[in-house]
């Protein structure tokens, strides 16, 4: 199967967008949420399957085994801005999902956003070259880190503390949840979302993903932090630390970038 060529890259409201993100701009932004709904808000390549796995786990996991072993992640918990010609948009997707709460996964920027999940109190979870598809990973994290400060029912998680403690990620997720599994069942989680667990698993690796060319770039790929040692030489390190102080004005939002 030939795969389509990659789609062009246009300034969008201030933000770099592709067509599938945006072709169906005015319905997605008159998505009704609800005030259950749980919204995985991350930047592209941040973790994104990975807390929608520990979150379907957590609230389906054994109530709906037949859920784990037949339905992909992507379809149990929709990406709310895809719109690609012949497929269910992320928005109907998520209008049809049978779950309470609903699981949903945007990688928008804070301010694009569909205001009903603030009006509703949806509880929202962000996970944590300058030119890319949904902008500036400066201007996305310090935005919804700002967000944070104003809306309470936000928490927010980073990709480091999930590799170097999971099962204490899972805890404090679970405390904003309110969600109280046994010993048990949290010691099942957190084995069914090793990385290598999920690398195998293929209702969660994205390889029925047609549009996907897995020879090219495995979707999961080290699952390790610190794998920018392997790529950046010395001076292109010096050079990102630079741009760092720069666009990371804000003191109390700290990334690491080893564990």
């Amino acid at each position: 199967m030939e795969l389509p060529p990659r789609p062009t890259l246009f300034d969008f409201h201030g933000v770099s967008m592709i067509k599938y993100f945006t072709d169906n701009w005015d319905i997605l932004q008159n998505f009704k949420a609800r005030p259950d709904d749980i919204l995985i808000a991350t930047y592209p390549k941040a973790g994104t399957t990975w807390v929608s796995y520990i979150l379907d786990l957590l609230y389906f996991g054994q109530t709906s085994p037949e859920r784990q072993a037949s339905i992909p992640i992507h379809e149990r918990v929709p990406f709310l801005e895809k719109s690609v010609p012949s497929q269910l948009s992320g928005k109907d997707l998520a209008d049809q999902l049978p779950t309470t709460p609903r699981l949903i996964k945007t990688h928008l920027p804070v301010q694009f956003v569909p205001k009903s999940f603030w009006e509703q109190n949806s509880r929202v979870k962000p996970l944590v070259c300058e030119i890319l598809v949904f902008g500036s990973w400066y201007d996305h994290v310090n935005g919804w880190w700002e967000k944070k400060q104003t809306y309470s029912n936000l928490h927010y998680m980073l990709y480091e503390d999930l590799i170097e403690d999971c099962g204490q990620e899972i805890d404090c997720l679970c405390s904003f949840l309110g969600l109280s599994p046994s010993a048990e069942e949290k010691e099942r989680v957190t084995n069914e979302v090793k990385f290598e667990n999920m690398k195998a698993n293929k209702m969660t690796n994205c390889s029925a993903v047609q549009a996907m060319n897995h020879k090219v770039s495995p979707f999961m790929r080290k699952g390790k932090v610190g794998d920018w040692k392997t790529h950046f030489t010395v001076a292109q390190d010096e050079q990102f630390d630079e741009d760092y102080k720069q666009k990371m004005k804000n003191p109390t939002l700290k990334f690491r970038t080893e564990v």
